[in-house]
């Protein structure tokens, strides 16, 4: 994926050009690299989809702090 993906401003983007991912449909049946290549293709920017009538958008810390430790940075700061 390019930076443009990753980048995405949802306040920006057009809810109707997003895909659902609960319409992604993947053969199960396909070795794991060509279900990714499928799951790419049809969700078009992973960064950046809907869930129904929820945005979605992804993103990732480069400063290796786990998920773990932020809800628990999250929760002591309540």
């Amino acid at each position: 994926m390019d930076n443009e993906e990753k980048s995405t401003d949802i306040n920006n983007i057009d809810f109707d050009t997003l895909v659902d991912i609960e319409t992604i449909e993947i053969d199960q049946n396909l070795p794991k690299q060509q279900r990714i290549e499928q799951y790419l293709l049809q969700i078009k920017n992973p960064y950046c989809f809907k869930v129904g009538d929820i945005v979605v958008s992804v993103s990732y810390s480069e400063d290796n702090v786990t998920l773990q430790q932020r809800i628990e940075q999250y929760l002591q700061n309540l």
